[in-house]
């Protein structure tokens, strides 16, 4: 309250000093606009109205002269009129001689000058404005004509005018402070009370007020702070609890601020920089708004801990179309936006090198080399041109960053940049370099085909520590070294040596974000009734397969074992909805574009084959989903279907486990995932195995509560104890053991 009296009686204060001043100025500017106008008034009618007259009335005498005075002094709005003739002759009236004694102090003088004058005297405490003209008479003698008019109205109008803008000042003055009164009142106070309430939820942990108060786009940036304080808060909490529970139960899970403390003795200071092609975030136009995103990518979900815990820089290629408008003058950013904890430096491609070192080298020929998978790959010189020079560009700009570090970290992403390990230690041979492969590597015949094979492996084997999902994909990297370079392999510690420089390949199974609390908390199970009605669809039984519309997926396989067990078992036709959200990808490219029609051809021809009234074998959604959106899939469906043909690890199948907090439903898993290997409680398929496959979704629909339970929760304590904190500890923890 005493806040906004305060601030009440400010207002009053400065619409009074500003009231004051235009008072002021305005009076003062009326003033002489009036005062010119009654002196340039008076002076015309001395001048144009009694100059000849006046020399008749001194020949004449008094009668002709009272005559003219009573109707000129009312024509002009005069208080009077006189006319002297000499010293010993005066025309005037009664009622103005009082007046006369101070114009005679100046007549002599301006009968000699023959120059007027005008000024405003006092008479009876009354303001008059008196005017002398001299001139002389027809005879030759001098004379003078003295006039008196009212000045008095002046001062009166000025009076007005400050009475007025008093008025006006109260009264603006007391509107101002009751609108600022209720804008405090409900516009502010209001929403501050519901943060405090909010606050206090957050501090006591009485869920009932958690709920995200309502909020103005005036307050949101204070909103958006409170929120960060209270997350970083409940977090804190959180992780001390969690803490607490492990050492009570001498568990070694890995947690975020466990990753933190780790990274940072690891590092000892020095600079952690990742390189990817794909952006953490991404700025986009949306209307004339720009907006923030989060890239789908689980190269992001695994990279981002190991930034944020260590204050580090990423460096990637600007793709969002605001991308520029949000960077300094470096092309750098601090991210995450609502809490910065890492810097963002934007590289910017040019269109022939995005479309021939993304699109072509990388996505059309490295791409398919390593995923056996139905596409040819293709090789042309231009890509590889271009992927060479953004390579270089790339090390350019590592090296400018670490131009003042003599063993700064760099862990350098996936297959975009083969190059790059070999180009930043031939001209910083202190760094320390990694590189993941987040894609399955080939066996040796099969990447044999790439013309350039020497030059990317050479590239690749730059690096110190070269890291893939699984051991089997170390092993097909050895043997293809071992036939294709001249190396010393040792399969004894798994190191590969050129010359005097050695690399370590290891497998590191990325994972996600996954802790004790996400284990123990206690969402609620949509029911998949409600969420197949959305979409006019009658069904007791829902699955569910989330991925890229890509030809190394399995989709077309997918629905093919649909139908299949459709065919089996037709006393599921009707209760039994699979769900399969596919994001586009890549559609600039030939095969990707046909894939995506491939995919929807194979679902119509389905859902047209065995669709009846309100029910669908297959609903496929099209489009990119959030993870918010996707979860209440996850948490409902009976079951999950991951049918990759070859895949690196697939996160979808651990995602879909780590939503599963009751411990129930099923996951099929293509043992041509890497994540095959570690969720042993899973259904194991072959995807090109039709029949096995539509097997698979029998067994997961009638396996008995006990059997999921037991095998959910072998599968999401795996997650919970491999989760992506631990893969990036063991990753930071191999990269600090190297001796550079």
């Amino acid at each position: 309250m005493k806040l906004t009296l305060t601030l009440i009686l400010s207002v009053f204060v400065a619409f009074g000093i500003v009231t004051l001043g235009f008072t002021i100025y305005q009076g003062s500017s009326e003033k002489k606009k009036l005062t010119a106008d009654l002196e340039k008034r008076i002076k015309n009618v001395a001048e144009h109205n009694i100059k000849v007259d006046s020399q008749f009335f001194c020949i004449n005498g008094d009668e002709r002269f009272r005559h003219y005075h009573d109707s000129i002094i009312k024509h002009e709005d005069l208080l009077g009129l006189a006319i002297y003739c000499s010293s010993d002759s005066l025309l005037c009236t009664s009622d103005i001689r009082p007046l006369l004694s101070n114009a005679f102090k100046y007549i002599p003088l301006l009968l000699y000058t023959n120059n007027p004058l005008g000024e405003f005297i006092t008479a009876s405490d009354r303001k008059i404005y008196q005017y002398i003209r001299p001139f002389r008479s027809m005879r030759g003698k001098k004379a003078a004509v003295i006039l008196y008019a009212d000045a008095e109205y002046i001062d009166r109008v000025v009076q007005q005018l400050w009475i007025h803008n008093l008025v006006k000042w109260v009264i603006q003055a007391s509107v101002v402070s009751l609108i600022i009164f209720l804008i405090i009142k409900w516009g502010i106070l209001s929403h501050i009370n519901r943060f405090v309430a909010w606050s206090r939820a957050m501090r006591t942990g009485n869920a009932e007020y958690l709920e995200k108060p309502k909020t103005s786009r005036f307050l949101e940036p204070l909103h958006e702070e409170i929120e960060n304080i209270a997350k970083a808060i409940r977090e804190a909490k959180t992780n001390a609890e969690e803490e607490a529970r492990l050492r009570t139960s001498a568990e070694t899970i890995w947690t975020p601020e466990r990753l933190k403390i780790e990274v940072s003795n690891l590092l000892q200071n020095s600079k952690m920089i990742v390189v990817s092609n794909r952006e953490p975030y991404m700025h986009i136009y949306e209307g004339k708004e720009i907006r923030c995103i989060v890239p789908a990518s689980g190269m992001i979900t695994a990279m981002e801990p190991i930034l944020k815990a260590c204050s580090g820089l990423w460096i990637a290629a600007g793709t969002g179309d605001a991308d520029r408008e949000t960077v300094d003058k470096d092309g750098k950013i601090p991210v995450p936006p609502e809490d910065p904890r890492y810097t963002l430096k934007r590289i910017w491609l040019t269109k022939e090198e995005e479309e021939h070192f993304y699109y072509g080298f990388s996505n059309e020929g490295l791409w398919p080399l390593c995923h056996i998978a139905h596409t040819r790959p293709t090789f042309r010189i231009d890509d590889w041109n271009y992927y060479r020079k953004v390579n270089e560009k790339f090390a350019k700009e590592v090296l400018t960053e670490t131009s003042g570090e003599e063993q700064p970290f760099i862990l350098i992403q996936d297959f975009h940049f083969a190059l790059l390990p070999e180009l930043i230690k031939k001209d910083k041979p202190g760094a320390r370099v990694a590189i993941f492969w987040h894609i399955p590597w080939p066996n040796p015949e099969s990447f044999g085909i790439c013309p350039w094979q020497a030059e990317i492996l050479n590239g690749i084997l730059g690096a110190d520590l070269i890291g893939f999902h699984t051991q089997y994909h170390c092993n097909h990297f050895m043997e293809t070294v071992n036939r294709a370079l001249e190396s010393r392999v040792s399969w004894e510690n798994f190191s590969i040596k050129i010359g005097s420089h050695t690399t370590i390949i290891k497998p590191f199974p990325i994972s996600i974000s996954f802790t004790l609390r996400d284990y123990d908390a206690s969402n609620m199970k949509t029911d998949p009734a409600k969420i197949l009605a959305k979409h006019g669809i009658n069904a007791s039984f829902i699955g569910i397969g989330v991925d890229r519309i890509d030809y190394t997926k399995g989709l077309v396989e997918k629905f093919q074992a649909i139908e299949r067990f459709f065919e089996k078992y037709p006393e599921y036709m009707g209760k039994l909805t699979f769900v399969q959200i596919g994001a586009p990808s890549r559609t600039l490219i030939k095969s990707y574009a046909d894939m995506v029609e491939a995919v929807q051809d194979e679902a119509d021809r389905i859902n047209s084959r065995l669709k009846s009234k309100n029910w669908r074998p297959i609903l496929l959604l099209i489009r990119h989903h959030s993870h918010e959106e996707i979860i209440p899939f996850y948490s409902s469906a009976n079951f999950c279907m991951v049918t990759s043909l070859h895949d690196g690890m697939n996160l979808v199948a651990k995602e879909f486990v780590a939503s599963r907090n009751l411990n129930d439903g099923v996951l099929i898993l293509s043992r041509f995932a890497g994540a095959s290997q570690e969720l042993q409680g899973a259904i194991v398929i072959n995807p090109y195995d039709i029949e096995k496959s539509a097997d698979s979704i029998k067994t997961a629909l009638e396996m008995s509560l006990e059997e999921q339970i037991h095998r959910m929760k072998q599968m999401r304590l795996t997650i919970i104890r491999q989760n992506i904190y631990s893969w990036a500890a063991g990753l930071i923890r191999t990269m600090a053991a190297i001796n550079s």
